[in-house]
């Protein structure tokens, strides 16, 4: 694995170098526009809005608009110019506990691995934030994107995460929240019941995109040239709120019936831990 950035967390006069990895990765299924006659590939032409010609990658340039039909042209040296004290840098600028952040703010992380000669402060950092509580609000540069940013540890590293800076995140003032409606001690007791009724410890691993998984099966018949079966659509459910004490006892009866399959079946979850291209392999040899 490859880092995508080298740098250095700074906070008060310490310096740490640091690289910084991908944490996740998307998996989705890509598809491709065909022609449908002949399943030729489609190619997007870049074309001028004035005249409809074909522009070349040459002739492209950055603008931004910053009148409707007025604009201003940015060239890659015009980007080299602009220095923040960010750029090569993970600036911590603030120590915060992590229960005061809005889970909102956070969207993307990164693993932080220490650099020679780091590994000491590294392991510092990360042992103090542990035992305090904190995160660091930190201002960094990435692919010549200024984050917003936390660091945090998570397990035996520590974790950089890009954050919304506040302008981005939307206000719900206009939705309904429907905290209007009167609820009953008996109504509160019984779903918390149910909650914890279905509490079990989290298992990331057993979370499966049972979508992708059913279109990478389905591709995989379609190219062993085998018929698809029609699958009934799932009937739409209607709301059942109308007595809630009455759903609430059936769904608990229901869950304390389920617990011990939840709890014992680990067949099923060490299946559901096997990735989706093994699948697609084994119902392959199964096929042949």
């Amino acid at each position: 694995m490859r880092p995508i950035w080298k740098g250095s967390i700074s906070f008060g006069l310490v310096y740490i170098p640091v690289s910084v990895y991908p944490a996740t990765r998307e998996e989705k299924i890509s598809f491709r526009q065909l022609r449908a006659t002949d399943l030729s590939p489609i190619k997007y032409k870049k074309v001028a809005e004035n005249d409809a010609q074909e522009v070349s990658s040459d002739q492209i340039v950055k603008g931004y608009e910053y009148e409707r039909g007025h604009f201003i042209v940015l060239k890659e040296e015009d980007f080299a110019k602009v220095k923040i004290e960010s750029t090569h840098s993970i600036d911590i600028t603030d120590f915060v506990g992590l229960e005061q952040v809005d889970p909102k703010f956070f969207y993307k992380p990164y693993f932080l691995e220490p650099q020679k000669g780091g590994e000491k402060a590294y392991a510092l950092l990360h042992k103090a934030l542990a035992g305090t509580g904190k995160i660091g609000i930190a201002k960094v540069v990435i692919s010549n994107r200024e984050h917003l940013a936390s660091v945090k540890p998570d397990g035996l590293f520590l974790i950089l995460e890009l954050m919304h800076f506040a302008s981005e995140i939307l206000s719900p003032e206009e939705l309904k929240s429907g905290t209007d409606g009167a609820i009953s001690d008996k109504e509160l007791k019984m779903a918390q019941t149910l909650i914890e009724s279905m509490s079990v410890a989290w298992e990331p691993e057993k979370y499966q995109d049972e979508y992708r998984t059913a279109v990478l099966e389905m591709i995989e018949q379609k190219a062993q040239n085998r018929e698809l079966a029609d699958r009934p659509a799932a009937p739409v459910r209607s709301t059942n709120v109308v007595d809630l004490v009455k759903v609430l006892q059936e769904s608990l009866s229901r869950s304390q019936s389920l617990k011990p399959k939840r709890n014992g079946n680990s067949a099923a979850r060490s299946n559901g831990n096997r990735s989706t291209s093994t699948l697609v392999k084994q119902k392959r040899r199964a096929a042949a």
